[in-house]
């Protein structure tokens, strides 16, 4: 019988190191040096006699954000399944980051509110620290991890295109960039070539021009805007260390997503988001209105007493989408793609980095299977990394279903399930067992279909008839 997708997601999400890597090619390329690439090189390194990265920004790894991230400024966070899969990669990783300055809070006190309900469970406490931190910050750890190691090197320019052998059903044997400051274009031969370019991705276009078919992509316009500051943490103004703030959308509610969380350098960052013509502006005096009326109290005690480092920043992300490459019927050999460059979700369910990570390990799974790169496609690769996009895209989008502007794309059955995922919501603010399945949902540690056990449903419903603190056990 094969496995379910649970189950998939389960071997793909594991955190014990692998144990039985083989040297599969000589040389592998990673077009884009963001976290999805970095992971990418770290398998790689596994496989491969060598792997260069290509990255565009000629960034120190401890710099700000990069040019080539324009959301890097924003709130990021990695979900616990991605920390799982950093200390799968790097035993050592979560210890060295916090020495390298990553929060240490040692807090299990994260407030979550749900229309302006706080959510009043219990989690049991973390085995280890948990990463908080700014994406520059953890990009930056991660980078470093990937360069210590001799077989991965990193040169600078920007990916210009495949290098194909010859024939209609030549596979990719290479990529050419142009070196920073428009040197002559570079070639370099290679086994496999991965595409961890973002969203704005040229794969497609590289794949049709070549004669191939271009992977199927889906939309969900999202309409989403939101802002960030970043302030130094002050206990005198508040003691917060997480806050999350979500009002799901209704006829008498507008939906918005807010979020404060404690960073390196002893600092809060303040998210503020809203959708459609709900737009968060630049200005201080917006972004302090918008914590207080909108939000929590600590949202407004933060905006309007702390001291704000630097200016606010604005970012907007017209929709969420995918590319399908496990649905082509003709895939050409040594090209896979991973990160944005597959999949890119709503951003303010953290997805993002995580699903990156867990790439790298569908990619870490399908060479462990010892394919032949030069005559195989990556369909085993591609079929893992549906599983995943699957369950973080059920999540992101079903959530934005939701909101007033998107009016197709409902799937059959969508109100009964609506209605049921509102009912284990609800119950998730007051119960512990609930609570903690859903989480371990949410931060994608399990797969989606862990909510669909009829026990699960039974305990919420108890809880919606028949009312109570906690549900019986």
């Amino acid at each position: 019988m094969a496995p379910t997708a649970a189950q998939r997601f389960a071997e793909i999400s594991t955190p014990h190191p692998p144990t039985d890597a083989k040297i599969l090619m000589r040389r592998a390329v990673v077009l884009g040096g963001s976290m999805a690439g970095l992971m990418a090189a770290r398998v790689l390194s596994d496989h491969a006699d060598e792997v260069v990265i290509i990255e565009r920004d000629d960034t120190d790894v401890t710099a700000g954000p990069r040019p080539g991230v324009p959301q890097g400024s924003q709130v990021h966070a990695l979900l616990p399944a991605g920390q799982v899969q950093l200390d799968r990669w790097w035993p050592d990783f979560t210890e060295r980051a916090v020495a390298a300055g990553a929060p240490d809070e040692g807090r299990t006190d994260a407030k979550i509110f749900i229309n302006d309900e706080l959510r009043v469970t219990t989690e049991p406490p973390p085995e280890k620290p948990i990463l908080i931190t700014t994406r520059p910050f953890l990009e930056a750890q991660v980078r470093l991890r990937v360069l210590e190691n001799p077989k991965v090197r990193m040169v600078y320019g920007r990916a210009d295109g495949l290098l194909f052998a010859d024939g209609p059903d030549g596979g990719v044997v290479g990529a050419r960039y142009v070196p920073a400051g428009d040197g002559e274009p570079v070639e370099l031969q290679a086994d496999l070539v991965v595409d961890a370019m973002g969203r704005a991705s040229s794969l497609n276009d590289w794949l049709e021009q070549r004669g191939w078919p271009r992977a199927p992509m889906q939309r969900m316009p999202i309409k989403l805007n939101y802002a960030s500051a970043l302030f130094q943490r002050d206990p005198a103004v508040s003691d917060t260390w997480i806050a999350i703030s979500q009002t799901t959308p209704a006829k008498d509610r507008i939906a918005r997503i807010g979020g404060v969380s404690s960073v390196e350098g002893d600092r809060w960052i303040v998210l503020v988001a809203g959708y459609d013509d709900d737009r968060p502006s630049r200005e201080a005096d917006d972004f302090a209105e918008r914590c207080r009326k909108y939000f929590p109290q600590m949202f407004g005690d933060i905006a309007e007493r702390g001291t704000m480092i630097g200016n606010v920043i604005t970012y907007h992300q017209a929709d969420s989408r995918r590319r399908d490459f496990d649905q082509l019927d003709r895939l050409p050999t040594g090209i896979l793609a991973a990160g944005d460059a597959v999949a890119s979700f709503n951003p303010v369910y953290g997805q993002g980095m995580t699903s990156a990570t867990l790439h790298a390990s569908c990619l870490s799974e399908w060479l462990r299977t010892g394919p032949d790169v030069a005559t195989e496609p990556a369909r085993g690769y591609f079929e893992r990394v549906r599983v995943v996009v699957d369950a973080a895209w059920q999540v992101s989008t079903f959530a934005d279903l939701g909101l007033p502007h998107i009016t197709s794309g409902q799937p059959r059955g969508y109100k009964v399930i609506k209605w049921v995922s509102e009912v284990v919501l609800k119950a998730s603010m007051t119960d512990d067992k609930t609570s903690q399945r859903l989480n371990r949902v949410t931060t994608m540690l399990d797969h989606p279909n862990a909510l669909a056990s009829p026990g699960l449903l039974l305990r919420a419903l108890r809880l919606k008839w028949f009312g109570g603190a906690k549900a019986s056990a």
